[in-house]
This record gives structure tokens, C-alpha cells and sequence, in this order.
């Protein structure tokens, strides 16, 4: 429990932490250096990956041991100055798996955004529609409930001064 409290906090310092500081820094420069903008580019697109896959495959990986500290390892392997392990993995594996499978992944993106506009508009008339009806109702139940619709006595009584008179009527 405290082991992987531990390495929950160190993964959070030394792999999103630091690593967003010290591209700040490179972005901030007066000329940052294209070199520095690259691996960090790089660094992110494999952490996104790495965490896509950790959330997709969490129930195959979590009982191994030592997962936590290996994915820690790893993550400091990406980015630590003597190993820059960053180019490594993305040259090696990375950029050749998304090139050589880079027009399938282009052409069901597509279909999915197609998918994804076409629920949202399906989703956006029924809700609208809900909207509509609702408010309808509302309003029905207001009127329903307003006095001008309830016949309401309307007694003048000749010995009451004038103002309890109009407070009587209204």
C-alpha cells in the first residue's frame, strides 16, 4: 500500500512534473532549439501512449510485480540527459508501427469523427426536443396555476376603509 503510494507520487514527480518544467523551459527560451522542441514532442506522444495502453490493458498488467517501479524505470529512461531514451523508442518502435499502419489509422479516425458528428446531432435534436416538451409543460402548469385563471370572489364590504377594499380584490 505505501510502496505503491510511493511510486504512484514518484511517477507523477519525475514522469509528468519535471518533465512539463523542464519543456517549459525549452519552449520559453528566446530561440528554443528545434533538437530540444522535438524530444520533448516525442517524449509526451510516448507517455500519452504509454498511459492509453495502461488504462486499456490495467487488468492484464496491475498484478504483475513490480509494474509500478518498472513503469517508473522506464519513464526516467525516456527522459534522463545520459540515456534519452526518448529517440530511441520512438525511432525504433514507435514512428515505423505508426507509418506502416498510418493511412488505416487515418481512414478509421475519419469514420469515427463521421460517427461521432452524426451522434451529436442525433443527441442535440433529442435533447432539444426533451427541451421543448418541457417547457412546454412548464408553462402549461404556470398558466394553470396562475390566479387570473381561478374565479376568485370578489367582495367589496362598504364598511372597510378604501385600501383594505383593493387589497381584497388583488
Amino acid at each position: 500500500m505505501i510502496g505503491s503510494l510511493v511510486t504512484g507520487v514518484l511517477t507523477l514527480v519525475l514522469g509528468y512534473a519535471y518533465p512539463a518544467y523542464d519543456c517549459y523551459k525549452t519552449v520559453e527560451l528566446n530561440r528554443p532549439e528545434v533538437e530540444q522542441l522535438r524530444f520533448w514532442c516525442q517524449y509526451w506522444i510516448l507517455l500519452a501512449v504509454l498511459t492509453v495502453l495502461e488504462r486499456v490493458g490495467e487488468n492484464f498488467v496491475s498484478w504483475l510485480p513490480m509494474y509500478s517501479e518498472a513503469k517508473l524505470a522506464f519513464i526516467v529512461y525516456l527522459w534522463y540527459p545520459k540515456t534519452r531514451g526518448t529517440a530511441y523508442v520512438y525511432e525504433s518502435f514507435f514512428k515505423p508501427y505508426i507509418a506502416k499502419h498510418e493511412t488505416e489509422i487515418d481512414r478509421n479516425l475519419l469514420e469515427l469523427r463521421t460517427r461521432a458528428g452524426d451522434m451529436a446531432v442525433v443527441y442535440f435534436q433529442r435533447v432539444a426536443n426533451y427541451v421543448q416538451s418541457r417547457s412546454y409543460e412548464i408553462l402549461q402548469y404556470i398558466a394553470s396555476q396562475s390566479p387570473s385563471q381561478r374565479p376568485r370572489p370578489q367582495v367589496l364590504l362598504p364598511c372597510l376603509p378604501f385600501f383594505s377594499a383593493i387589497k381584497i380584490i388583488f
